[in-house]
C-alpha cells in the first residue's frame, strides 16, 4: 500500500508545537519560552498570527526586528516554524483610513472595528494590504532553514454584505447564469412576482430583505466561500512566487457552515483543522470531524493545527480535560490521519478575550503544572516514534456522503420540520459504523466512488449535477448504495424535482409520495418483514411506494402504517437500500451491521464497548491504534497466530492487551 510524503520532507515527524505569540510579552520572556519548548519537547511554533499592527504599526512603518529576534532565538534552540501571515484581524489605522474593510453585517450597516474576521473578502485595499505584507513576510523569511510551512492568516469566517460585495454578487452571478431570463429561471423568481429585470436589482439576501428565493440564498453563500477563498489564493500565490518549495495552508473549523471546504481543499497543500470539541464530547463525533477532513483531499493525511491542552473559554462551561484525555484525543487525531499534533496556545495572555483560554504555560509561567507534564509527557512519545505513522494511509471500503451546498440548501429550505440538524443526522449515521470498528471515508459530491464498496448518503436532499449518474454506475457495477429520508428532493439551485427521489428514483426503484413531519414528542416504529423485531422512528417520514423496490420493512402507526420505510432495490450488479424516516440507533447498530457482513467488511478487531480501533498503513507497515475511551482499566483479547509489537508499550504484546483509563496502544502487525 503507498504513503504519502510527509508535509515537509525536511521535517519527517509528528509536529509537536502549537501558536505562540512574543508580541504579547516583554523580550525577556522569550528566552524562558525557548527553554520551555525544549522542555516540553515542541518542535515548531506558529508565528505571526493576529501581529499585523506589531508588524505594520502604520501603512508607511514596518518593525521587523521583534521577530527576526524570536525567530532567531527559535533557531537557535532547534526550533521549526511555521510563519503566519497576520492578515485575520487588520490593525486599527487601516480600518480609519479605509473605511471600506470594514465588513457590512446581515442588514447591510458596516460594522465598527474590532474583533477579527473584521474585513470585507471584496475591499480592494484590504486586499492590497494582505499581499503587500504576505509579500514582505515571504522576502524576509522565505529562506529561513527553519520554516517548515506557511500558514496564511487564520479561521476564515464571517460573511459580508456590504456595497462592494452586492457589486462583486453580482458579477459572479453573471458569470454563472449568463442571463437574467436564466437566472430568474433557475430561482424560480415568479413566486410572489419577485422576477429581476435588471442586474442592480439583486441584492445579498439581508435580513430585513429577500430571504424567500432559495436560490439567491445558496448563491451568496457560494459566492462569500469563493470571495474568502480568493484572498487566500491572493495571499498563496505572492507567497510562492517568492517560496515555491514550501507548503502553504490555512487552519478549517470542522464542520464550519460558512465555507464550502471540499472547494478550498483544492487550493492548499495540506488540509489543517482546529479541534474544539465540547469536554464530554461523543468520541464518535470528533472522530468523524477527522474523517471529513482526511476526506478533503481524498485520504491525504492533514494537520490537527489547534486544540486546547486543558480547557476552551467560549462554550457555555469550559470544563478542563481530565488527566489523560489530552493524549487519548490527541492519538485520536493521528489515528485518524492527523501527521501533527500542535495547540492553541503556548503561552495563556494576561488580557482580551482569550486569557481564560488553556494554554501549556499557564499564567504561573512554571512547568511543574499538570498540563505542563502532560503536554511534556506527549512530546517525548511522538519524539520516539519518528516517522513511525508519517504519510500513512486510512485503507476504508466505506463511504459516508457531506456535502456543504446540500447543508446551505437543507437550512434554507422552510418545511417540513425546522430545523432538521443535517450534520447531526450525517454524524448519527457515521457513528452507527464507526462503533463496528470499520475504516470510513469522508466523501463528497465530487469523489471517486470506485474504492468503495459501500455509500452512504444521508439526507441527499440536493443533488448536484452528475452524482447520480455516477450513483447509477457504480451500483450496476456492484456497488451498494443507501439513501435515507428527504433526499433527492431539490437541484443545484434548490428547485424540487418533479418527484422524490428525483434522479434517484430508477436506482432506488421507489416513489416518494409525501412527507410526514412529526413533532419531538411523537414516534413511529419501524417493523420488520421478517419478524426480527421493531424499532422506533422520528421527525421525518417519507410515505413510500416501492416501483420494483423489495420491502424490507413498514411503518407500525399512523394512517400510513403497513406502508414501505426500509426498501432494497437490486439494480445491474448492485444494490439499493432506502431508510425512509430518522431512524433510532439500534436499527442503524443493525442494518449497517448486515450490510457489512454481507459486503464481508470485519472489525479491525472485537473490543468491549467504548475500544475503538482505527488503521493506518503503508507499505512497510499496519498499524492498529486501539483507544479506550472508557473512564475504566479495560482488556482487549488479540487474534490468535498474530504477533503484534505496542508502540507505546515495551516490545511484543501477549494474547490480550492490557488498556489503562483512557489509554492508547499502537499494534504494529508482525508478519
Amino acid at each position: 500500500m503507498p504513503s504519502y510524503r510527509p508535509i515537509n520532507s525536511r521535517a519527517p515527524f509528528i509536529w509537536h508545537g502549537g501558536d505562540y505569540n512574543p508580541e504579547q510579552w516583554p523580550p525577556e520572556v522569550w528566552d524562558e519560552d525557548v527553554l520551555l519548548m525544549q522542555q516540553a519537547h515542541f518542535n515548531i511554533a506558529t508565528i505571526g498570527v493576529f501581529s499585523w499592527v506589531s508588524l505594520q504599526p502604520a501603512e508607511d512603518s514596518w518593525t521587523w526586528g521583534w521577530l527576526d529576534r524570536v525567530i532567531e532565538k527559535l533557531a537557535t534552540a532547534g526550533r521549526n516554524i511555521c510563519l503566519a501571515t497576520p492578515t485575520a484581524a487588520q490593525p486599527a489605522w487601516m480600518s480609519q483610513a479605509y473605511p471600506d474593510v470594514l465588513r457590512a453585517d446581515d442588514r447591510g450597516r458596516r460594522v465598527h472595528h474590532g474583533g477579527r474576521t473584521n474585513y470585507c473578502p471584496n475591499s480592494p485595499n484590504y486586499r492590497r494590504l494582505a499581499v503587500q505584507i504576505a509579500t514582505k513576510l515571504a522576502e524576509r523569511y522565505g529562506d529561513l532553514p527553519n520554516l517548515l510551512l506557511w500558514h496564511v492568516s487564520n479561521e476564515y469566517a464571517t460573511p459580508c454584505y456590504c456595497e462592494l460585495c452586492a457589486q462583486a454578487f453580482r458579477g459572479w452571478l453573471q458569470q454563472r447564469y449568463g442571463s437574467l431570463d436564466e437566472l430568474n429561471a433557475r430561482w424560480w423568481t415568479r413566486f410572489w412576482s419577485h422576477t429581476y429585470t435588471d442586474w442592480t436589482q439583486i441584492e445579498p439576501p439581508f435580513a430585513d430583505g429577500e430571504r424567500n428565493i432559495h436560490g439567491l440564498t445558496i448563491d451568496y453563500r457560494r459566492f462569500q466561500s469563493d470571495a474568502l477563498m480568493e484572498c487566500y489564493k491572493l495571499e498563496r500565490d505572492a507567497i510562492r512566487a517568492i517560496t515555491p518549495n514550501i507548503p502553504i495552508t490555512t487552519n478549517f473549523m470542522g464542520t464550519f457552515p460558512h465555507l464550502d471546504y471540499r472547494a478550498w481543499a483544492q487550493e492548499v497543500d495540506v488540509i489543517a483543522w482546529d479541534c474544539y470539541p465540547w469536554p464530554k464530547a461523543y468520541p464518535g463525533d470528533i472522530a468523524f470531524l477527522h474523517d471529513l477532513n482526511r476526506g478533503l483531499k481524498d485520504g491525504q493525511p492533514f494537520m490537527l493545527m489547534e486544540q486546547t491542552p486543558s480547557s476552551q473559554n467560549w462554550q457555555p462551561v469550559n470544563a478542563l480535560k481530565r488527566p489523560g484525555i489530552l493524549r487519548l484525543w490527541s492519538y485520536l487525531a493521528v489515528a485518524h490521519g492527523a501527521d501533527t499534533v500542535m495547540y492553541f496556545q503556548w503561552r495563556r495572555g494576561r488580557g482580551g478575550s482569550e486569557k481564560f483560554h488553556g494554554a501549556v504555560v499557564e499564567h504561573s509561567g512554571r512547568n511543574d503544572t499538570r498540563v505542563f507534564r502532560e503536554v511534556s509527557e506527549l512530546g517525548a512519545e511522538l519524539e520516539r516514534l519518528g516517522d513511525t505513522t508519517i504519510g500513512a494511509m486510512t485503507p476504508a471500503r466505506v463511504g459516508v456522503l457531506f456535502d456543504w451546498n446540500n447543508w446551505w440548501a437543507i437550512d434554507a429550505a422552510v418545511g417540513p420540520i425546522n430545523p432538521k440538524n443535517y450534520v447531526e443526522f450525517v454524524r448519527k449515521h457515521y457513528a452507527a459504523l464507526w462503533r463496528k470498528n470499520v475504516p470510513i471515508d469522508i466523501i463528497f459530491s465530487d469523489s471517486d466512488l470506485g474504492r468503495y464498496d459501500l455509500v452512504i448518503a444521508p439526507m441527499l436532499y440536493l443533488v448536484k449535477p452528475g452524482l447520480a449518474e455516477r450513483i447509477e454506475q457504480w451500483v450496476q457495477s456492484g456497488g451498494t448504495f443507501v439513501a435515507t429520508v428527504f433526499s433527492g428532493v431539490a437541484d443545484e439551485t434548490d428547485l424540487a424535482f418533479e418527484g422524490y427521489p428525483g434522479p434517484f428514483k430508477q436506482v432506488l426503484g421507489i416513489r416518494v409520495e409525501e412527507i410526514d413531519a412529526l413533532y419531538p414528542e411523537q414516534h413511529n416504529q419501524i417493523v420488520m418483514a421478517d419478524g426480527s423485531g421493531s424499532y422506533s422512528c422520528a421527525n421525518l417520514c417519507d410515505i413510500v411506494y416501492a416501483e420494483g423496490a423489495q420491502v424490507l420493512a413498514t411503518y407500525g402507526e399512523d394512517f400510513y402504517a403497513g406502508t414501505p420505510v426500509v426498501t432494497e432495490n437490486s439494480f445491474g450488479q448492485g444494490r439499493a437500500y432506502y431508510i425512509a424516516t430518522d431512524a433510532e440507533a439500534s436499527f442503524l447498530d443493525d442494518f449497517y451491521g448486515h450490510l457489512l457482513e454481507a459486503q464481508g467488511i470485519t472489525p479491525l478487531l472485537p473490543t468491549p464497548t467504548g475500544v475503538e480501533v482505527t488503521l493506518r498503513a503503508t507499505e512497510q507497515r499496519r498499524l492498529l491504534f486501539v483507544l479506550n475511551h472508557n473512564a475504566e482499566a479495560t482488556q482487549v483479547p488479540l487474534p490468535e497466530g498474530q504477533r503484534f509489537r505496542d508502540h507505546l508499550g515495551a516490545g511484543p504484546v501477549g494474547s490480550t492487551l492490557d488498556l489503562p483509563p483512557y489509554g492508547v496502544s499502537i499494534l504494529e502487525v508482525q508478519e
